[in-house]
């Protein structure tokens, strides 16, 4: 039976320099769940506008559904204008008071989140006191949810009280490695390493299982009971790396949530991400089968 997976934040129209394309983190994550054949809600807000209209009908052509995407009749769709340093690596800046900041806490959200096997939602959606107000009750009446914490940094936003909430519910956090150094500042933390920090981090704050994603040197975790794991990186011919976290969190729930070890797990859910390098853009359609073939065909570093 397929897993039922909650995504709870954004969508957004992220402006290319030469495109526009329909993205946000929580709408990535369900687009790969649903591409391994899990069963993927997106729980968010559209504006009554063009662009809102633009995004529903993407949804549909995405085969995602759009039964618990709001519509608001005030404020407008979410834009992120992207843009690339010379590394490839992307920079998002997100225009502020938009619909997603205002996810209504409704009864078919509650249903959802009561009925999901994980519950996953990041920072970006907590700027605004409507949807971290929402984000707070469903996890407030979802205690059997596993809760996945992508705690994502945006340049403009960050909010010590509202992380250390978010940290100390979750179950699962993913960072990435870029910005542990920060993290450890604002969190009061020494940081004397990445695997140090990651296990300071899951003692401070109870949390099950740390993620740290590395670009191109993969993975690296620490769970409380289990301790340190390590998968190394993909050599691959690096596209762009719009929405490899998120291919690498589907992929790593897609087995988790089904029992897999730990050790499969990151493993599949590392070359899931890697595999997204290759394509343009997040929601290149690939299924399970073409990410196993990437493991047997592709080789890890050394």
């Amino acid at each position: 039976m397929a897993k039922r997976i909650v995504a709870f934040g954004e969508i957004v129209w992220d402006l290319l320099p030469h495109d526009r394309v329909l993205g946000g983190t929580p709408l990535n994550l369900v687009f790969r769940c649903n591409s391994f054949g899990e069963e993927g809600h997106l729980l968010s807000r559209v504006g009554d506008d063009e662009l809102g209209e633009a995004a529903l009908d993407k949804l549909v052509e995405l085969k995602i559904s759009d039964k618990n995407v709001q519509v608001d009749s005030e404020f407008p769709t979410g834009v992120v204008r992207v843009t690339f340093d010379k590394k490839g690596e992307s920079r998002y800046e997100v225009k502020e008071d938009v619909a997603f900041d205002h996810i209504e806490f409704t009864a078919e959200a509650l249903i959802l989140a009561r009925q999901a096997d994980c519950l996953f939602f990041g920072l970006l959606p907590q700027r605004y006191g409507l949807s971290k107000n929402t984000i707070r009750e469903l996890i407030k009446e979802a205690p059997d949810s596993l809760r996945f914490f992508d705690l994502k940094l945006f340049e403009h936003f960050f909010n010590v009280e509202v992380v250390e909430r978010l940290l100390n519910c979750a179950h699962i956090v993913r960072i990435k490695e870029k910005e542990m150094e920060f993290l450890a500042d604002k969190l009061k933390m020494n940081y004397t390493g990445l695997d140090d920090f990651a296990e300071q981090l899951s003692i401070k704050y109870k949390i099950d299982l740390v993620i740290i994603t590395r670009g191109d040197s993969g993975i690296s975790a620490f769970h409380t009971k289990k301790g340190q794991f390590y998968d190394p990186g993909y050599l691959v011919e690096m596209e762009d790396n719009i929405g490899s976290g998120m291919a690498f969190s589907a992929g790593f729930l897609h087995y988790y949530l089904n029992g897999k070890s730990m050790e499969e797990s990151i493993h599949f859910g590392n070359a899931a991400g890697a595999l997204n390098t290759t394509k343009r853009g997040a929601t290149e359609f690939f299924d399970k089968n073409e990410v196993l073939e990437f493991m047997k065909t592709t080789s890890q570093q050394g």
